[in-house]
C-alpha cells in the first residue's frame, strides 16, 4: 500500500460529496454493472461488500439479496452511501468499518463483491485480502478493478501511479485459485481494468 489507511480515508472523505460523479466514465460503469450482473445475489443471500465506497454496488444489489453489508475505511463515503439509502427507502443494508484484511464482519455471508478499491493493496496485501475473504466461506467473490491484462501504456493509466498499486490479472488468479475459488469468469473491461468471478471450490 503506497499510502497509510489514514491517508487514504482522509482522501475519500475529501471527496464523499462529488465520488459518484467523478467516477462516470464509461469503463467504471461496465466494470460496476458487470459485477452486480455476476454477484447474482438470491433472497436468501447475504452480500458482503468490501471497499463499498458510497454504496454504488450494495445498493443495486439490495433488492435481490436478504441482506447486504458494506464495509469501508471512509466515514464521509459510508454517510453518502446511508443517506442513499434512506432516500431510497433501502432497508436491508448496513455499512460500518472495515478493511479487507479485517472486514469487521463475521456472519455468515454467501457472496462477496468490491469494486474499484483493492488495487489500493501490494500484491502481497491482495494475497492477504483474498485469504482472508476466502475464510468467510462466501460460494462466489466478484472482483472489479483496474488490473492488467497487458503491459500499461504509461501515457494513459487508468489509475494513479502515487497512491495505487494494481496488479495483473495473472497474479489476481493466482491469488484466488491458491484461496480456494475457481476463477470461472475474467470479463476484460479495458486494458487496465477487468472483473474476476470466483466460485468456492468444494461444499460449504
Amino acid at each position: 500500500m503506497k499510502r497509510t489507511v489514514e491517508e487514504h480515508a482522509s482522501r475519500f472523505d475529501d471527496h464523499a460529496a462529488d465520488y459518484d460523479e467523478s467516477q462516470d466514465s464509461e469503463a467504471y460503469r461496465a466494470c460496476a454493472g458487470l459485477v452486480i450482473e455476476h454477484a447474482d445475489p438470491g433472497p436468501e443471500d447475504v452480500v458482503l461488500d468490501l471497499g463499498c465506497g458510497t454504496g454504488a454496488i450494495a445498493l443495486a444489489l439490495a433488492d435481490d439479496a436478504k441482506r447486504v453489508v458494506g464495509r469501508d475505511i471512509s466515514e464521509g463515503m459510508m454517510e453518502r452511501a446511508r443517506e442513499k439509502a434512506a432516500e431510497g427507502g433501502i432497508e436491508n443494508v448496513e455499512f460500518g468499518e472495515g478493511r479487507f484484511r479485517e472486514p469487521g464482519y463475521t456472519g455468515e455471508v454467501d457472496i462477496v463483491v468490491s469494486n474499484f478499491a483493492m488495487h489500493h493493496l501490494s500484491d502481497e496485501e491482495k494475497r492477504e485480502a483474498i485469504q482472508v475473504i476466502a475464510g468467510l466461506e462466501p460460494r462466489r467473490f466478484v472482483l472489479g478493478d483496474v488490473m492488467f491484462f497487458g503491459e500499461p501504456d504509461p501515457s494513459e493509466p487508468f489509475y494513479s501511479p502515487e497512491v495505487d498499486d494494481p496488479a495483473t490479472v495473472g497474479t489476481l488468479v493466482e491469488a484466488f485459485t491458491e484461496a480456494g475459488f475457481a476463477v470461472t469468469g475474467a470479463r476484460r473491461v479495458h486494458d487496465q481494468v477487468g472483473v474476476l468471478v470466483g466460485e468456492r471450490v468444494g461444499e460449504r
